[in-house]
């Protein structure tokens, strides 16, 4: 399996990514925890309010909306630990799973 990683920084953000071949508009945005929203290259949401949370692919259970891949978050200390506000990029990190 291929891993990408999605260059992320400890802040609330937006910003367009290519992923699998196709382009998106991902949000990340800080409530009690890292939250995700994806929509497509015109902003169309796709998937809203997903938890960034270790252990899952974070779109699987969205295959059939057509994403070419998954995305997963590996802890800071051990894979397993949740992205904390300030480690989000830096110890915490998103990755893009190609299938």
């Amino acid at each position: 399996m291929n891993y990408f990683e999605i260059p992320l920084s400890p802040i609330p953000q937006v910003f367009a990514i290519s992923l699998g071949g196709d382009d998106y508009r991902l949000t990340l945005q800080y409530r009690d925890g890292w939250i995700l929203d994806v929509a497509d290259d015109l902003g169309k949401p796709l998937v809203s309010g997903v938890p960034l949370v270790t252990g899952l692919d974070l779109l699987a259970q969205h295959r059939h909306l057509g994403f070419a891949g998954g995305l997963r978050v590996k802890g800071a200390e051990s894979p397993d630990d949740a992205p904390t506000f300030n480690d989000l990029g830096r110890g915490s990190h998103l990755y893009w799973t190609a299938d």
